[in-house]
């Protein structure tokens, strides 16, 4: 679990999931997904620019900034790959 998890973090995580999960029969999974990562992305820009003071600071912490959401967004995607791939048969509903 991330280091922010409070009680209710993985209820907010399922209804981005649930959300997207709406759309797919409109859109198809690569375009929300598509969707759901930029609005991640703009999401998370903003999050950032609240903790500058200006575009400069903002400018000089880009490259951290980057590094930091990309690691943690490499942490999260591989716990999950890991989770559907040791639970592929009951997530996927594969019969045997």
């Amino acid at each position: 679990m991330p280091i922010d998890a409070d009680e209710h973090f993985y209820d907010r995580a399922d209804a981005h999931i649930d959300l997207s999960n709406a759309q797919v029969s409109d859109a198809g999974v690569g375009k929300v997904s598509a969707s759901m990562m930029y609005g991640l992305s703009r999401f998370n820009a903003w999050v950032s620019a609240r903790g500058f003071q200006s575009a400069e600071q903002m400018t000089e912490a880009r490259a951290e900034t980057i590094a930091y959401f990309t690691a943690q967004y490499q942490k999260m995607l591989e716990e999950n790959l890991d989770d559907y791939i040791e639970h592929f048969d009951k997530y996927m509903r594969v019969d045997k």
